[in-house]
Protein backbone atom coordinates (compact mmCIF):
# COMPACT_ATOMS: atom_id res chain seq x y z
CA UNK A 1 0.00 0.00 0.00
CA UNK A 2 1.56 3.32 -1.36
CA UNK A 3 1.49 6.46 1.27
CA UNK A 4 0.91 9.82 -0.31
CA UNK A 5 4.13 11.58 -0.35
CA UNK A 6 4.80 14.21 2.60
CA UNK A 7 5.09 17.36 2.21
CA UNK A 8 8.84 19.17 2.71
CA UNK A 9 8.80 20.57 6.04
CA UNK A 10 9.14 24.62 5.66
CA UNK A 11 12.71 25.81 7.31
CA UNK A 12 12.50 27.67 10.55
CA UNK A 13 12.88 31.29 8.66
CA UNK A 14 10.07 31.10 6.44
CA UNK A 15 7.89 29.84 9.59
CA UNK A 16 9.13 33.04 11.68
CA UNK A 17 8.81 35.01 8.24
CA UNK A 18 5.19 33.80 7.76
CA UNK A 19 3.92 34.36 11.37
CA UNK A 20 5.75 37.84 11.63
CA UNK A 21 3.77 39.40 8.40
CA UNK A 22 0.47 37.34 9.86
CA UNK A 23 1.16 39.13 13.18
CA UNK A 24 1.95 42.70 10.91
CA UNK A 25 -1.29 42.66 9.25
CA UNK A 26 -3.17 41.90 12.47
CA UNK A 27 -1.54 45.02 14.59
CA UNK A 28 -3.36 47.90 15.40
CA UNK A 29 -2.04 51.09 16.91
CA UNK A 30 -4.17 53.51 19.32
CA UNK A 31 -3.32 56.94 19.15
CA UNK A 32 -5.11 59.50 21.64
CA UNK A 33 -4.71 63.36 21.83
CA UNK A 34 -7.19 65.83 19.93
CA UNK A 35 -4.12 66.90 17.61
CA UNK A 36 -3.02 63.19 16.50
CA UNK A 37 -6.53 61.97 16.50
CA UNK A 38 -7.60 65.21 14.28
CA UNK A 39 -4.65 64.34 11.90
CA UNK A 40 -5.18 60.77 11.67
CA UNK A 41 -9.07 60.86 10.27
CA UNK A 42 -7.95 63.95 7.97
CA UNK A 43 -5.52 61.42 6.64
CA UNK A 44 -6.98 59.24 3.71
CA UNK A 45 -3.74 56.76 3.45
CA UNK A 46 -4.91 56.00 7.18
CA UNK A 47 -6.95 52.99 8.13
CA UNK A 48 -9.26 53.82 10.68
CA UNK A 49 -10.76 50.94 13.02
CA UNK A 50 -12.39 52.68 16.26
CA UNK A 51 -12.96 56.12 17.41
CA UNK A 52 -13.76 56.54 21.23
CA UNK A 53 -14.51 60.07 22.44
CA UNK A 54 -16.42 61.60 24.93
CA UNK A 55 -18.43 64.63 24.24
CA UNK A 56 -17.13 67.26 24.81
CA UNK A 57 -13.85 66.12 23.11
CA UNK A 58 -15.91 65.44 20.04
CA UNK A 59 -16.74 69.02 20.05
CA UNK A 60 -13.39 70.26 20.32
CA UNK A 61 -12.59 67.60 17.40
CA UNK A 62 -14.77 69.62 14.54
CA UNK A 63 -16.34 67.88 11.53
CA UNK A 64 -14.99 65.25 10.49
CA UNK A 65 -13.69 64.35 7.24
CA UNK A 66 -16.14 62.21 5.00
CA UNK A 67 -14.00 59.44 4.37
CA UNK A 68 -13.30 58.77 8.12
CA UNK A 69 -16.94 59.28 8.91
CA UNK A 70 -18.23 56.51 6.67
CA UNK A 71 -15.29 54.32 8.00
CA UNK A 72 -15.40 55.16 11.88
CA UNK A 73 -18.71 56.77 14.21
CA UNK A 74 -17.89 58.12 17.47
CA UNK A 75 -17.92 56.43 20.14
CA UNK A 76 -18.97 58.30 22.99
CA UNK A 77 -18.54 57.74 26.56
CA UNK A 78 -18.42 59.53 29.97
CA UNK A 79 -15.18 61.27 30.37
CA UNK A 80 -14.99 59.70 34.04
CA UNK A 81 -14.93 56.05 32.37
CA UNK A 82 -13.20 56.65 29.38
CA UNK A 83 -9.98 54.86 30.39
CA UNK A 84 -11.81 51.70 30.68
CA UNK A 85 -12.95 51.43 26.98
CA UNK A 86 -9.66 52.21 25.88
CA UNK A 87 -6.76 50.36 26.15
CA UNK A 88 -3.86 53.20 26.65
CA UNK A 89 -0.77 53.17 28.90
CA UNK A 90 -1.29 54.48 32.48
CA UNK A 91 -0.92 58.48 32.73
CA UNK A 92 -1.68 59.02 28.97
CA UNK A 93 -2.98 62.44 28.13
CA UNK A 94 -5.84 61.59 26.00
CA UNK A 95 -7.89 65.16 26.29
CA UNK A 96 -11.03 62.49 25.63
CA UNK A 97 -10.02 61.31 21.88
CA UNK A 98 -8.19 58.09 21.17
CA UNK A 99 -8.29 56.06 17.54
CA UNK A 100 -7.97 52.74 16.97
CA UNK A 101 -5.51 52.63 13.40
CA UNK A 102 -3.57 50.12 11.34
CA UNK A 103 0.28 51.10 11.01
CA UNK A 104 0.85 53.38 8.07
CA UNK A 105 2.68 51.76 5.01
CA UNK A 106 4.93 53.44 3.20
CA UNK A 107 6.72 51.44 0.54
CA UNK A 108 9.95 50.96 -0.05
CA UNK A 109 12.95 52.27 0.36
CA UNK A 110 13.88 52.93 -2.75
CA UNK A 111 10.44 54.65 -3.72
CA UNK A 112 11.05 56.90 -1.09
CA UNK A 113 14.60 57.88 -1.32
CA UNK A 114 14.46 58.19 -5.06
CA UNK A 115 10.99 60.16 -5.64
CA UNK A 116 9.70 60.82 -2.50
CA UNK A 117 8.61 64.43 -1.94
CA UNK A 118 10.67 67.03 -0.30
CA UNK A 119 14.97 67.09 -0.94
CA UNK A 120 17.31 64.14 -1.02
CA UNK A 121 17.59 64.31 2.35
CA UNK A 122 16.85 61.28 4.53
CA UNK A 123 17.77 60.08 8.47
CA UNK A 124 18.54 56.97 9.73
CA UNK A 125 18.24 56.17 13.44
CA UNK A 126 20.61 53.50 14.91
CA UNK A 127 18.96 51.83 18.18
CA UNK A 128 16.90 54.88 19.07
CA UNK A 129 14.21 53.25 20.83
CA UNK A 130 12.81 56.42 23.17
CA UNK A 131 8.99 57.40 21.03
CA UNK A 132 9.17 60.78 22.20
CA UNK A 133 12.92 61.23 20.84
CA UNK A 134 11.71 59.78 17.52
CA UNK A 135 8.28 61.95 17.28
CA UNK A 136 10.74 65.34 17.61
CA UNK A 137 12.66 63.82 14.96
CA UNK A 138 9.65 63.10 12.58
CA UNK A 139 8.64 66.80 13.51
CA UNK A 140 12.42 68.08 12.59
CA UNK A 141 12.03 65.71 9.54
CA UNK A 142 9.08 67.16 8.05
CA UNK A 143 9.96 71.04 9.10
CA UNK A 144 13.50 70.53 7.01
CA UNK A 145 12.21 68.58 4.12
CA UNK A 146 13.63 65.40 4.69
CA UNK A 147 12.16 62.31 2.75
CA UNK A 148 11.67 60.03 5.55
CA UNK A 149 13.14 58.65 8.88
CA UNK A 150 14.60 55.11 8.33
CA UNK A 151 15.51 52.49 11.58
CA UNK A 152 15.42 49.15 12.16
CA UNK A 153 12.33 47.40 13.17
CA UNK A 154 13.99 45.46 16.02
CA UNK A 155 15.76 48.18 17.64
CA UNK A 156 13.57 51.54 17.44
CA UNK A 157 10.42 52.63 18.44
CA UNK A 158 7.06 51.35 16.37
CA UNK A 159 4.21 53.64 15.76
CA UNK A 160 2.49 54.48 19.28
CA UNK A 161 0.04 57.04 20.63
CA UNK A 162 2.98 58.18 22.94
CA UNK A 163 5.01 58.80 19.70
CA UNK A 164 2.04 59.82 17.38
CA UNK A 165 0.97 62.99 20.40
CA UNK A 166 5.01 63.83 20.25
CA UNK A 167 4.80 64.06 16.85
CA UNK A 168 2.18 66.59 16.56
CA UNK A 169 0.73 65.27 13.53
CA UNK A 170 4.20 64.92 11.45
CA UNK A 171 3.51 61.02 11.96
CA UNK A 172 0.76 61.15 9.21
CA UNK A 173 2.22 63.15 6.56
CA UNK A 174 6.26 62.34 7.32
CA UNK A 175 7.29 58.70 6.32
CA UNK A 176 8.76 56.56 9.04
CA UNK A 177 9.86 53.31 7.41
CA UNK A 178 11.64 50.63 9.94
CA UNK A 179 14.08 48.32 7.76
CA UNK A 180 15.41 44.70 8.25
CA UNK A 181 18.90 45.43 8.76
CA UNK A 182 20.03 49.23 8.95
CA UNK A 183 23.20 48.08 7.51
CA UNK A 184 22.22 46.88 4.41
CA UNK A 185 19.61 50.17 3.91
CA UNK A 186 22.54 52.19 4.00
CA UNK A 187 24.58 50.51 1.97
CA UNK A 188 21.14 50.42 -0.36
CA UNK A 189 21.00 54.11 -0.24
CA UNK A 190 24.70 54.53 -1.22
CA UNK A 191 23.73 52.14 -4.52
CA UNK A 192 21.42 54.98 -5.37
CA UNK A 193 24.11 57.92 -5.12
CA UNK A 194 23.57 58.79 -1.30
CA UNK A 195 26.28 60.24 1.21
CA UNK A 196 25.64 58.45 4.57
CA UNK A 197 27.32 61.00 7.16
CA UNK A 198 27.15 59.27 10.66
CA UNK A 199 27.30 61.60 13.51
CA UNK A 200 29.86 60.83 16.17
CA UNK A 201 30.96 62.70 18.86
CA UNK A 202 35.01 60.65 18.36
CA UNK A 203 34.52 61.79 14.97
CA UNK A 204 37.46 64.28 13.80
CA UNK A 205 35.61 67.01 11.57
CA UNK A 206 32.98 69.21 12.10
CA UNK A 207 29.64 68.72 10.03
CA UNK A 208 29.48 71.78 8.34
CA UNK A 209 33.29 70.53 7.09
CA UNK A 210 31.89 67.68 5.77
CA UNK A 211 28.61 69.00 4.41
CA UNK A 212 30.25 71.74 2.49
CA UNK A 213 32.39 70.14 -0.52
CA UNK A 214 28.63 67.87 -0.96
CA UNK A 215 26.61 70.14 -1.55
CA UNK A 216 23.82 69.48 -3.66
CA UNK A 217 24.55 65.71 -3.20
CA UNK A 218 21.42 63.18 -1.47
CA UNK A 219 22.57 63.40 1.82
CA UNK A 220 21.12 60.40 4.64
CA UNK A 221 22.44 61.46 8.11
CA UNK A 222 22.79 58.48 10.58
CA UNK A 223 22.28 58.98 14.78
CA UNK A 224 22.62 56.51 17.33
CA UNK A 225 21.08 56.46 20.78
CA UNK A 226 22.54 58.67 23.28
CA UNK A 227 25.05 56.56 25.09
CA UNK A 228 26.03 53.67 23.14
CA UNK A 229 25.82 55.62 19.94
CA UNK A 230 26.31 54.15 16.62
CA UNK A 231 27.17 50.38 16.50
CA UNK A 232 30.82 48.81 14.59
CA UNK A 233 29.00 48.05 11.38
CA UNK A 234 26.73 51.17 11.19
CA UNK A 235 30.26 53.27 11.95
CA UNK A 236 32.02 51.38 8.95
CA UNK A 237 29.28 51.98 6.42
CA UNK A 238 29.19 55.41 6.78
CA UNK A 239 30.33 57.31 3.61
CA UNK A 240 31.61 59.96 6.66
CA UNK A 241 31.78 60.83 9.92
CA UNK A 242 31.14 63.76 11.88
CA UNK A 243 30.93 65.72 15.22
CA UNK A 244 28.49 68.48 16.21
CA UNK A 245 30.82 71.02 17.73
CA UNK A 246 30.07 72.04 21.49
CA UNK A 247 31.49 75.08 23.42
CA UNK A 248 32.13 73.06 26.56
CA UNK A 249 33.81 69.72 26.98
CA UNK A 250 31.19 68.69 29.04
CA UNK A 251 28.33 69.61 26.43
CA UNK A 252 26.31 67.12 25.06
CA UNK A 253 22.83 66.98 22.78
CA UNK A 254 19.48 64.82 23.06
CA UNK A 255 19.49 62.53 20.15
CA UNK A 256 16.21 64.91 18.98
CA UNK A 257 18.09 67.97 19.33
CA UNK A 258 21.00 66.95 17.59
CA UNK A 259 18.80 65.50 15.04
CA UNK A 260 17.10 68.76 14.48
CA UNK A 261 20.70 70.78 14.29
CA UNK A 262 22.02 68.15 12.01
CA UNK A 263 18.93 68.34 9.27
CA UNK A 264 18.59 72.95 9.36
CA UNK A 265 22.70 72.07 8.43
CA UNK A 266 22.22 69.45 6.15
CA UNK A 267 18.90 71.43 4.16
CA UNK A 268 21.03 74.40 3.14
CA UNK A 269 23.13 72.81 0.71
Amino acid sequence: MSHPPQKAKKPTWVIDKERAKRAAAAETVWLFGLHAVRDALANPKREKIRLVVTQNALDRLGEIPAEAAAAVSPEIVDARTFDKHVPLPPESVHQGAALEVKPLKWGSLADLALEGAGKPLLVALDRVTDPHNIGAILRSAEVFGARAVIAPARHSAPETGALAKTASGALERQPYLRVVNLADALIELQGMGYIVIGLDGTATEDLSEVLEPIKGRAICLVLGAEGPGLRERTLETCDKLARIPYASDFGSLNVSNAAAIALYSASRG
